[in-house]
């Protein structure tokens, strides 16, 4: 039988890693990017009731909450690569994944942020000169403090705008791949929110070109754009070392209103004003929610080359609950990385994700959703079929008692445990195109079905014929030693067989083959029967003849009697074939229902969005820019439409076809082998 086992990951080097210069060298080697993170030697107190409650059953390795950041997506000379290491370390996470990427100019205490999410002091490097510590994209999993059974997955990024490094388009993709590959994604700046801080945002506008929501390359700026909500992270802006205050017209501010102030468009139509308003057009209408955060500087300049490892009463008040309240927001409000749908992703999923992507820009094309949601899907309902075929092996293993006194005893566990197996596969799997895994599944649990019958069929076999064996050894005894060669040992012999016949039916869950065992008894008994029949002088010729006579009847009722057995267990296997084919039908119904009503829900959210942002943009009075939006509220509009009036009756018909295909292909090759 097949098992289903949970492996525990190791940490990403396996030894304690202390903070000196050398170590750094080495862990940097170890993990294949530029400078490593630091590393604090202890272990975070208050994760540890958290590990300890994170069983097999979770999904989550004991020493997946790595005790050291681990490179995600190497950076070497502007070539991406994802890093081995880091995709085992997700491979192992089955828990859904929260993932929260921060991104900002090199030197603005990303990494500080980070770690502070981590529950450590130390972790990803902070460094404390003016060159970009961070190359890549680094990864920490660590247990989600707030949500159980979640993993919560940090990326923190290299600085943009490294003049060392003076390739932007490296930059544009570092951008783009913490967008694509997390559910919350914080920018981090200094200072205000003013032009110049909008210029360095410039990445934002170019998403267009870096990024695609679908294969198809038809309208793909205008239209394409137009999805990015729909599977966009939230948007976090953390303002760091503010020292103004925040208010417009002489009224104070909160951090959210300062952010939808500084977002307003400028009217006009000239290249200045279009320049001027589309970094805030682009983070109104790509990002589903935008939040932000001011801090205050956390202490005296000299002071900030040793920021990690000052303590909350070395540093300004004001700072450390603003960084409080910043931690708090994300444990709580971040969601978990999902797919187009509403399909929640795992560690190992978000793996797949990253290589898809990476692979897709070093091949010179642009990162595509649809297409990294097809390779997803793929790995992902494979699994799900093995993941159902075991449940169903583990569920008919445990629950059926061999052998069973029937065929439908046998069948009923089976289609329970054939229901359960459909509903795993159900719950693992997504964009399954023209159902291949659910076929895929349906030929597998076949099979196996098949196994089952005919592992009952040999246990009632063997069992029914030691039980006989053991029952008729005191006849064979008499027929040896010649008890029956008397006159009138006929009668004896069908006394003897007599009990030899009512002690087998007193034996219990003979099974399925208990008739057809004893009618191979009795056949071995024929020649001898008629032997001691015609050797016995009490009897009359007329009364052989009978005696003779009545044999047979007996053999040619026992013989109907087994048909009629076979054709019931025939009919038997013919309804629970259509109970297969229906109950196919139905989950797969229940589940297009509710893909339907999640879809209908993401574009219901996308309308609202978009007519949220035309109510701003008349207020503003934005020209061109309401015009197009008006266009793709349209476009949602139209779909809302078609997903109203879509019928799955003509889907489940021809999957319905598919279904019997199967069961009719493969009675033809039982049939053929017979």
């Amino acid at each position: 039988m097949s098992q289903i086992f949970t492996f525990w990951g190791l940490s990403p080097d396996g030894n304690s890693v202390g903070r000196t210069s050398e170590v750094k060298e080495e862990q940097a080697e170890a993990n294949g990017c530029g400078n490593p993170p630091s590393v604090e030697e202890k272990s975070r107190p208050q994760f540890d009731h958290f590990l300890e409650s994170t069983g097999p059953g979770q999904g989550t390795p004991m020493d997946m909450a790595s005790e050291v950041p681990v490179c995600l997506i190497e950076n070497v000379k502007g070539q991406l690569k994802p890093n081995q290491k880091a995709l085992e370390i997700l491979s192992a996470i089955t828990q859904p994944v929260v993932v929260v990427a921060i991104v900002g100019l090199y030197r603005t205490g990303k990494s500080y942020l980070m770690n502070k999410l981590a529950g450590k002091k130390t972790g990803f490097s902070v460094g404390s000169t003016i060159q970009s510590h961070t190359k890549g994209i680094w990864m920490w999993c660590v247990p989600h403090p707030k949500k159980p059974n979640h993993t919560l997955v940090l990326l923190d990024t290299e600085g943009l705008g490294d003049v060392e490094k003076g390739d932007g388009q490296n930059d544009c993709w570092i951008f783009a791949l913490a967008i694509l590959l997390s559910s919350t994604f914080v920018y981090n700046s200094m200072g205000a929110i003013n032009q110049q801080a909008m210029d360095q945002l410039h990445y934002v506008t170019e998403l267009t070109d870096l990024i695609s929501a679908r294969s198809s390359p038809c309208n793909r700026r205008v239209e394409d754009s137009a999805e990015f909500v729909s599977f966009f992270p939230d948007f976090v802006w953390v303002l760091r070392d503010v020292t103004l205050r925040l208010e417009a017209d002489g009224q104070s501010l909160t951090a959210d209103e300062y952010l939808e102030n500084s977002l307003k468009l400028k009217q006009g139509t000239s290249e200045v004003d279009q320049n001027y308003n589309l970094p805030r057009l682009c983070i109104r209408k790509f990002f589903p929610k935008k939040k932000c955060f001011v801090f205050y500087p956390p202490t005296e300049w000299k002071k900030l080359s040793e920021l990690e490892s000052l303590c909350d009463d070395e540093l300004d008040s004001d700072f450390v609950q603003q960084v409080e309240e910043f931690c708090s927001f994300i444990f709580s409000s971040s969601k978990a990385k999902a797919l187009p749908g509403g399909i929640e992703v795992n560690g190992a999923q978000l793996g797949i994700l990253a290589h898809t992507y990476v692979d897709a820009i070093m091949n010179g094309s642009v990162p595509c959703l649809e297409n990294a949601v097809k390779t997803l899907a793929e790995s992902a309902n494979s699994i799900a079929v093995q993941k159902a075929a075991d449940h169903y092996n583990e569920q008919m293993t445990q629950q059926v008692r061999f052998p069973t006194d029937t065929l439908q005893e046998l069948l009923d566990i089976h289609a329970v445990c054939e229901n359960k197996a459909i509903a795993v596969f159900m719950d693992h799997s997504f964009k399954d195109e023209l159902w291949k895994f659910q076929e895929k599944l349906v030929v597998t649990i076949k099979e196996r079905r098949e196994d089952f019958m005919q592992l009952n069929e040999v246990i009632s076999l063997s069992y029914c014929q030691a039980e006989l064996e053991k029952l008729s050894e005191s006849l064979r005894e008499s027929i040896s030693r010649g008890d029956f060669s008397v006159p009138g040992g006929h009668s004896l012999y069908l006394e003897a067989r007599k009990k030899v016949e009512q002690g087998y039916e007193r034996v219990p869950r003979k099974g399925v083959k208990a008739r057809e065992v004893f009618q191979d008894f009795l056949k071995s008994l024929i020649t001898m029967e008629e032997s001691i029949l015609q050797s016995d002088k009490a009897l009359t010729d007329g009364q052989k003849a009978m005696a003779a006579e009545q044999a047979k009847k007996e053999a040619a009722e026992m013989e109907l009697d087994i048909m009629r057995q076979q054709q019931k267990q025939q009919e038997e296997a013919r309804e629970a074939r259509l109970r297969t084919v229906e109950e196919n039908m139905a989950q797969i119904q229940r589940k297009m229902e509710m893909e339907r009503e999640n879809l209908l829900k993401e574009q219901e959210r996308m309308l609202n969005h978009k007519l949220k942002e035309l109510e701003k943009m008349y207020q503003e009075g934005a020209g061109k820019q309401v015009d197009d939006l008006k266009i793709e509220i349209n476009q949602i509009a139209r779909k809302i439409d078609a997903i109203k009036k879509n019928s799955s009756d003509e889907v489940l018909t021809m999957l319905r076809e598919i279904l019997v295909n199967v069961f009719s292909s493969f009675i033809k090759s039982s049939l053929k082998n017979c």
